[in-house]
């Protein structure tokens, strides 16, 4: 009897020991500044009381004062409006291109290798690239523009509003569209060849299988996709700080370059705090209608 429950007591210990660094870590790196961040929130923290800790409690006035300042709501709607942008493009232009790579054709295998391989890059070497692709005086953005003879003269297309933000979004969808087309190519060799055929069979067309069959059949990996999708863009940072810095004015500000400025710019830690935890709460209220929609998708 002892041994057994020795036994499973080093069974249990050996488990313990291989989860232990995983919640060391993540207690560490994820909920320790989680929790540091919230409480700064509620404190006057800037860089003169920062290293003395001689910070005292505020309550919400830091979230009163950011919700009465005109550029916080700014970056709400910059940072809704790119993200949608962003989804509206990238997701339809990601499943076209998980269909037609999924076809069973010559390169189709290299071809999806190149996609993999753009979406490795890393985000701000894909940023400095396109504040290149857009610079008005050597950008060839504008050498195509002029060469299809759409343009007149160079755009100045960091250095307006409209243009900036179109800009950031076109560099976005680019980065996106890969790892929209990897999943859903993915989720497509999940459906069952048999379907497609006995529809075919029944005289069904492409666009009625598309529609009746693939997307019903991958309507949880969509779910997950547009998901990921709008969390990935929704907190986006280094794009929008390597191509605009946020300008010009605050026309491309994001509510991540907003929460930057505050802390390592004007060194407000407590309002650089407070717009970090508004931007964690909104992506934590889209995980949980993600997961509310999924636990009903299992149910039924």
């Amino acid at each position: 009897m002892g041994s057994k429950k020795g036994y499973f007591f080093k069974k249990k210990l050996t488990l313990f020991a291989f989860v232990l660094p995983g919640a060391a870590f993540m207690t560490i790196m994820i909920i320790f500044p989680i929790i540091s961040n919230i409480i700064m929130s509620f404190k006057n923290v800037d860089l003169m009381n920062f290293a003395t800790g001689d910070s005292h409690f505020v309550g919400l006035k830091i979230y009163q004062k950011i919700c009465r300042t005109e550029v916080t709501w700014i970056a709400v709607k910059n940072t809704l409006v790119f993200t949608l942008w962003c989804l509206v493009f990238q997701f339809p232009i990601g499943f076209l291109m998980a269909l037609f790579f999924g076809q069973d054709f010559k390169g189709a295998g290299p071809l999806r290798a190149v996609n993999v391989v753009a979406w490795m890059i890393p985000m701000v070497a894909v940023a400095g690239v396109f504040k290149y692709m857009f610079n008005s005086d050597i950008g060839i953005m504008n050498r195509i523009l002029m060469g299809l003879h759409l343009i007149q003269k160079p755009v100045e297309w960091l250095a307006h509003g409209n243009t900036a933000m179109a800009a950031i979004i076109i560099a976005n969808i680019w980065k996106g569209v890969p790892f929209n087309m990897i999943l859903l190519a993915t989720a497509l060799t999940t459906v069952p060849q048999d379907i497609y055929e006995s529809a075919s069979i029944d005289g069904a067309t492409r666009i009625q299988r598309f529609f009746y069959i693939t997307v019903p059949l991958l309507r949880p990996a969509i779910i997950s996709v547009l998901t990921l999708g709008f969390i990935y863009t929704f907190k986006v940072f280094d794009l929008v700080y390597v191509m605009t810095g946020g300008g010009p004015g605050s026309s491309t500000e994001m509510l991540s370059t907003l929460a930057y400025r505050y802390s390592f710019s004007e060194y407000n830690f407590s309002q650089g705090a407070a717009v970090a935890n508004i931007l964690f709460v909104m992506l934590m209220a889209v995980g949980m209608i993600y997961i509310h929609i999924v636990t009903r998708e299992d149910e039924n």
